[in-house]
């Protein structure tokens, strides 16, 4: 037995008439040359039927995939995958199902967005040995319309506090955003954390984690509510979310943490859609401009619209009140503002069942005192923040 670590530039060689990039999962491993049966006869084999030019040209906005996978190992797993361009983040990825395990045909069809898409097949054999081939499509005007485009997952931070050291207890924040993330995990399908009464450093450790520990991907959301106490500096022109930990007796606010500050933070999440909804008092001072949403929803077809619209970085905002003090609420009940948030949940959309920003919009301004929205950071013109009714 010995260790070759050209292999590899050998195998790519034997595939170029494929047009085949092989990729081996380690730079060095052995190979026994008393056996009759080389690496490379190990490695599966992609055969396009459609389409079957290398670059490919069509107005129509369906293509139709085919493609003939040999192997003399078994298949361990198989990925499609669409790009915007060489090298590019995959704007959709999905893992095909496998009947055989060494000898089938991928057979899927595909609604591609307008301009270049780099279609790419990978196939893993049970050795580790992966293949990738690709095929460049360039589309007419059309958005992605298929159900496998829309590989997307919807995340919800929740931060409430009810309980604290020196300001007066609340009695609804942490109920509301418990209602609201059954009503999201239930209906929406989001993926939910609730954090109970943190101490002030813990929220901006939980924001980190947002930022560092997930990799979204491009049509992801990520919805963020804080309900509690708000306070607003008029000296500085300041408003501050107030942590279960932070003083009465604190004149430069360090153990606050200011809507300067978590704007900041949470602009630079690697999620490209974000909707921030703040259930506190003085929470239109997130946005110092206090900028009211553009756009409304247009009748196209629904798919169309969602992946239309996820193609826009979305940074938006809304809070329940101005500069100024909101209702907590009574004992055992939601505060105002977070029962028009669950009438806007359980209308479910209406008949196209998502539930659009501007029409969340519609059922929270009907509270008192009036609440403020907006855009904030990077926002793009034609974004939007959708709850999709799975």
């Amino acid at each position: 037995m010995v260790a070759i670590r050209i292999i590899t530039v050998m195998l790519m060689s034997a595939c170029l008439a494929n047009a085949q990039n092989i990729k081996q999962k380690s730079e060095e491993f052995n190979v026994d040359f008393t056996k009759s049966d080389l690496v490379a006869t190990r490695l599966p084999s992609i055969t396009w039927l459609s389409p079957a030019e290398e670059e490919t040209h069509s107005r129509e906005k369906k293509i139709n995939l085919r493609a003939e996978v040999t192997s003399t190992q078994d298949v361990k797993k198989v990925t499609l995958a669409i790009r915007k361009g060489v090298g590019k983040k995959p704007i959709a990825t999905k893992e095909l199902a496998i009947e055989n395990n060494r000898e089938f045909i991928i057979d899927e069809s595909l609604i591609l967005l307008d301009g270049d898409n780099i279609v790419e097949l990978s196939i893993e054999n049970i050795d580790g040995g992966e293949v990738f081939s690709s095929r460049h499509i360039i589309a007419g005007e059309e958005a992605i319309a298929s159900s496998f485009a829309m590989d997307r997952t919807d995340y919800a931070l929740l931060i409430a506090t009810d309980k604290y050291d020196s300001w007066s207890d609340l009695v609804n924040p942490i109920d509301d955003a418990q209602t609201l993330a059954n009503e999201l995990e239930k209906y929406y399908g989001f993926k939910t954390e609730l954090v109970e009464n943190p101490l002030q450093d813990e929220v901006i450790k939980k924001i980190r984690e947002y930022t560092t520990e997930i990799e979204f991907k491009p049509q992801d959301q990520l919805f963020i509510f804080f309900a509690g106490h708000g306070h607003y500096d008029e000296t500085f022109n300041e408003g501050h979310v107030v942590a279960s930990d932070s003083k009465t007796n604190d004149p430069s606010f360090n153990s606050y943490n200011s809507y300067n500050r978590l704007r900041s933070m949470i602009n630079n999440i690697n999620c490209d859609h974000v909707l921030v909804m703040l259930d506190v008092c003085f929470g239109g001072t997130f946005d110092e401009s206090l900028s009211r949403g553009e756009g409304v929803y247009q009748d196209q077809a629904r798919m169309d619209y969602i992946t239309t619209k996820l193609g826009f970085k979305t940074r938006k905002f809304v809070t329940s009140g101005g500069k100024t003090y909101v209702s907590d609420g009574i004992p055992g009940k939601h505060s105002p503002f977070t029962q028009r948030v669950l009438e806007a949940f359980r209308s479910f959309g209406g008949q196209d069942k998502i539930l659009t920003y501007n029409e969340l919009l519609g059922f929270v301004e009907k509270s008192k005192p009036t609440p403020h929205y907006g855009n904030f950071g990077d926002n793009e013109p034609g974004s939007d923040f959708m709850f999709i009714i799975r």
